[in-house]
């Protein structure tokens, strides 16, 4: 962990487990994206509910750090929360593209051209 994470290694255990957790229960929507996402389809290794810090990213591209978080009903009342963790995550160096689970559903494949820029985009800021 680098010394931007400040919080107890016992928590970061905690974290990882809720980790492994999620990625064995992946939302119907979550699900939809992972097979749009996964083996380097869009040119980068996504990885599922990967820890970051003290966070769980929905997905992540560790070689342009990238996050892409599926929202849900859940984050319309965690906004200003949603916003600090997003703001945390830049600082350390990870663009967060958030996705309404609902749209997931209904565009997937518009989803993927967002998230497909948002890549491009994140290989743009890394050189």
């Amino acid at each position: 962990m680098s010394k931007l994470t400040p919080y107890k290694p016992h928590h970061h255990a905690i974290v990882a487990q809720r980790a492994r957790d999620f990625r064995h229960h992946l939302t119907v929507e979550e699900a939809a994206l992972w097979r749009a996402l996964r083996g380097g389809q869009l040119g980068v290794r996504f990885v599922r509910q990967r820890v970051v810090g003290p966070f769980i990213a929905d997905f992540a591209a560790p070689a342009v750090r990238l996050i892409v978080e599926v929202d849900g009903g859940y984050h319309a009342q965690r906004e200003a929360a949603d916003a600090r963790r997003d703001r945390q995550l830049a600082r350390w160096g990870w663009s967060v593209l958030r996705v309404d689970a609902r749209t997931v559903m209904r565009a997937l494949p518009e989803v993927v051209g967002h998230v497909q820029r948002a890549i491009d985009a994140a290989r743009v800021r890394r050189l």
